[in-house]
């Protein structure tokens, strides 16, 4: 049975979709709050009175400062005494990075056939990082020793790319979450054939509030060898993290940092950002938050009782199948992403700033176009 792969609207189809008077650029409809991607929400205040107080005269630049010396201290804290991080400024130089870092010039990595890394970083690990992506069908989005299995093969052969990395996503692109079991079970399998374990993070907080474990139960505690630690999804303005647990895992990882164009000047302000995040509880906060929503928003579609929710919703997104004139009424008013144009599956997120309200009317506007 073919693997249907997903597709996302991009901001200009939604508006040729709807017209001129959609989404977009309608005045006579109310602000509102999108449905697309937490990648829409602004930046947390507390997150913005974090960057104003670190813009105090002059200090030395690429990470030299007090913030990302903070840093260090965070992530070590949450993650583990050897933790060492690396701030960058996006989710695919983060990933991008880390592979490279992982593994030689002939590695090639195993991951699902909806991982970030195969589609939606156009092409960027195979491009600029040299890296092979070895893809396994995912229908919930996870990883397990099974699927593994079907590409860790050929060690040793010289006509084949070598697998060196098993990369999974935390919460996975369909809003499912590995439990620390699930994580471990994998770390074991990698290592004992010789690999190592990468884990992109981008909604790794969603994950923990979901399970409610500290981070370090999802990540060190399992195995994970090299985490992409995620920000702005989780209300950052522009910071990620390349965490690196196991030291040995890596080579060279400031050296591409600046080749990638991943290492910023004015380091401190993207330190400062992701030491607002992690440094007290505002990452488990709005995480929390954006899971309540998400789950409110569930049960609201449960309730219309006609329409088929895809995926378990266990993080911030909900999958919905939706006929195709119910999507095109809703979208006169919100964005959100086709997932699988075929079947009419969409994909709605929530973010930190999702209020009851948002998921309400997105609701009542569903209700009615339904009926």
């Amino acid at each position: 049975m073919p693997v249907r792969r997903p597709r996302c609207t991009t901001n200009a189809q939604v508006v040729h979709a709807v017209g001129e008077t959609g989404a977009v650029s309608d005045p006579h409809l109310p602000p509102t709050r999108h449905f697309a991607s937490d990648n829409y929400a602004g930046v947390h205040p507390e997150v913005l009175a974090a960057v104003a107080a670190a813009n105090v005269g002059h200090v030395a630049a690429y990470g030299d400062d007090p913030w990302t010396a903070r840093l260090q201290e965070v992530v070590r804290a949450r993650l583990g005494d050897q933790a060492i991080a690396y701030p960058v400024v996006n989710g695919t130089g983060a990933n991008v990075v880390a592979l490279q870092a992982m593994l030689p010039r002939w590695g090639a990595v195993i991951c699902t056939d909806v991982a970030h890394v195969h589609t939606d970083e156009n092409g960027a690990p195979e491009r600029v990082g040299g890296l092979k992506l070895l893809t396994v069908p995912a229908p919930d989005g996870r990883l397990t020793p099974e699927r593994v299995a079907r590409q860790a093969w050929g060690f040793g052969d010289v006509h084949r790319a070598q697998p060196g990395v098993v990369s999974l996503t935390q919460a996975t692109e369909l809003g499912t979450v590995y439990t620390p079991a699930a994580v471990r079970e994998l770390c074991d399998q990698a290592h004992a054939l010789g690999m190592r374990v990468h884990m992109d993070g981008s909604r790794l907080a969603n994950a923990a509030a979901h399970l409610g474990v500290p981070l370090r139960a999802l990540t060190t505690d399992c195995g994970v060898d090299v985490l992409s630690l995620g920000g702005t999804k989780n209300g950052l303005l522009l910071a990620e993290a390349i965490v690196v647990l196991d030291p040995a895992a890596v080579d060279g990882v400031e050296y591409l940092r600046k080749a990638s164009m991943q290492l910023a000047s004015k380091m401190r302000f993207v330190s400062a950002q992701l030491v607002a995040l992690y440094e007290g509880d505002l990452w488990q906060r709005s995480a929390q938050h954006a899971n309540a929503m998400a789950a409110r928003l569930r049960a609201g579609i449960d309730a219309v009782g006609s329409l088929e929710v895809t995926q378990p919703t266990e993080a911030n997104g909900v999958f919905v199948r939706l006929p195709a004139h119910v999507a095109a009424d809703l979208r006169r008013r919100w964005r959100f992403y086709d997932w699988d144009v075929a079947d009419g599956t969409v994909r709605l997120m929530c973010a930190f700033d999702t209020t009851e309200q948002d998921v309400d009317d997105l609701l009542a506007a569903l209700r009615d176009a339904v009926a």
